[in-house]
């Protein structure tokens, strides 16, 4: 098939360089590598934010990286870029007509926008993956979800040909938007497991134990550290004012000493620090974050708050625990007991590798992601792609 995808404020061409940790341009890239890797011809449309950008990258890994001029040459928030999509839409609308493609991924809800408007009586369907959904975001207590999010998200779900969740809580939460349950497929984020595995260099670390958290959730990774000896706690990723409240934290909780945050980590050394983890902890309700994927991929249990996309991935007492939310004294019970037994740990990742390898990685994604876009054009399942499920 030919796959116009559009990731309007998330270029995949960092990643190749490997600027920063996983997220929506990490999924972007390596699923389009994957896609392109099954046969498909995949071209990505992002939103030019330098004006050294050249209009058209071809990529190593075989896919296009189309900028288009929309707004400033220059970054902008995800949630500001609405003023700036008439230009993108008319830009991606005059390309489809000319040169439709078979089907458009849309990646988060700006590109949504973008993507159905420029699609609307072309016959070109549209899939659409949101990564968070605002209504989500504003449960957790985020402030900053602007109104037109929130309405505009349910329209996009309403109209797209196909709606992927990232886990079974999005799905619940679409459903309750409005989006029919016929439209929705759950299909998770992947890792690229020749990337993250077990064998590999692996950080030096002070103390004992060390436990990796990404930013979001680890204002209770925190709280529960103070009943967590002789560990310390590395904290990944964050905006800046969010890694300026987690380091205020840190210490009015008197463990400022033993958190470290190390803001945005190259995807190229994201292997070495986790696989220097005793646990990865994740306390946040993000569906799409990848990064408890990547730490099972590299054998290393992980503990999670028994919330969004952890409920699908981390199978209690198996390939880790789940533990209730915003409850830092269970998280500390939690962690105590297994960082001091090595042997369950040892069982646990191997167990966690076992799982990714067998249901994340981001080769088995791209076939289930195209098994979407086939339902999404009409076109029957393959014969290779029937026995993949099998």
């Amino acid at each position: 098939m030919r796959i116009a995808v559009v990731s309007a404020h998330a270029s995949p061409l960092p990643v190749l360089g490997d600027a920063e940790e996983g997220g929506q341009d990490v999924h972007v890239a390596d699923l389009s590598a994957a896609l392109v890797a099954d046969g498909h011809e995949v071209t990505v449309h992002t939103r030019r934010d330098s004006p050294r950008s050249p209009d058209v990258v071809r990529t190593r890994l075989g896919y296009d990286v189309v900028h288009v001029t929309a707004g400033p040459p220059s970054p902008v928030h995800p949630d500001e870029l609405l003023p700036h999509l008439d230009e993108f839409t008319r830009f991606l609308r005059s390309q489809w007509r000319a040169d439709p493609p078979d089907v458009v991924h849309a990646h988060y809800w700006t590109s949504g926008v973008a993507s159905v408007l420029a699609a609307n009586g072309l016959d070109v369907p549209v899939v659409q993956t949101f990564h968070s959904l605002g209504v989500v975001a504003q449960q957790a207590g985020d402030e900053g979800v602007p109104e037109v999010r929130l309405s505009t998200e349910r329209l996009i779900g309403r109209e797209a040909s196909r709606v992927v969740a990232m886990c079974t809580d999005e799905k619940t939460h679409l459903v309750h938007m409005g989006v029919p349950r016929t439209r929705l497929a759950v299909v998770p984020p992947g890792v690229d497991v020749e990337r993250f595995k077990p064998d590999g260099p692996r950080l030096n670390r002070p103390l004992a134990h060390r436990l990796v958290s990404p930013a979001v959730g680890a204002e209770d990774v925190i709280t529960a550290l103070r009943s967590v000896w002789d560990t310390e706690l590395v904290v990944v990723g964050g905006r800046p004012e969010e890694v300026r409240r987690l380091r205020e934290h840190s210490r009015a909780s008197g463990v400022g000493d033993r958190v470290r945050l190390v803001g945005r980590v190259p995807q190229v050394a994201m292997p070495a620090l986790l696989r220097s983890a005793d646990v990865v902890v994740c306390a946040g309700s993000d569906c799409a974050a990848v990064t408890p994927l990547e730490a099972m991929a590299c054998g290393v249990p992980v503990v999670a708050a028994n919330v969004g996309g952890a409920m699908d991935i981390v199978v209690d007492c198996v390939t880790g625990l789940l533990v209730p939310p915003d409850d830092p004294r269970a998280l500390a019970r939690a962690l105590r007991p297994l960082l001091i037994d090595d042997a369950r740990r040892d069982a646990y990742g191997i167990a966690a590798t076992d799982r990714v390898e067998a249901r994340y990685s981001t080769t088995r994604i791209a076939v289930e992601t195209a098994r979407v876009y086939r339902q999404a054009t009409g076109r029957p399942e393959t014969l290779e792609s029937s026995l993949t499920d099998g």
